[in-house]
């Protein structure tokens, strides 16, 4: 991809690097807004990290991190990973995304969210995902989703 000239990643046969399209991404939205960065990949998951930070706070008495921000990074960690199982761009939107807490985010931890795509059909993809601090043994939340393909491109 080229940073300058981000419109051929988003082309149809261009192969996938999540690390690249998250730079391009992190730049706008709620991405660039909560500074989504690129941790690490396989053949089938990507997974984001976003640090800690005071304006994240959904309760400050305990300082732990707004939940919206975990739907956030989760959500695109999932969508990512069906592109990265499929090994190319495809537009899709988040069908149903849930989202099971088991515990908070302790404040000024870093928040960890993986994507897996476990299953791709002709119009959906299927996946699930962790967030956690750094240890995937002590996840914070789990979740489980489908993304659709949008209609007129082809895979």
């Amino acid at each position: 991809m080229d940073i300058e000239n981000p419109v051929s990643t988003f082309t149809e046969g261009t192969p996938f690097d999540p690390e690249l399209v998250n730079r391009f991404m992190s730049k706008f939205g709620h991405g660039g807004f909560l500074n989504m960065e690129y941790s690490q990949h396989g053949e089938d998951w990507v997974e984001l990290a976003i640090d800690w930070r005071d304006d994240l706070v959904g309760d400050p008495g305990t300082g732990v991190m707004a939940s919206a921000v975990v739907i956030s990074l989760l959500d695109n960690a999932t969508s990512m990973s069906i592109w990265q199982k499929r090994g190319a761009f495809v537009p899709q939107v988040t069908m149903d995304l849930r989202l099971d807490y088991l515990r908070p985010s302790p404040a000024g931890k870093r928040v960890y969210g993986r994507g897996i795509c476990y299953h791709i059909s002709r119009k959906i993809g299927f996946v699930r995902g962790i967030a956690h601090n750094g240890d995937l043994e002590d996840p914070l939340a789990y979740a489980s989703g489908t993304f659709i393909r949008l209609e007129g491109w082809q895979s």
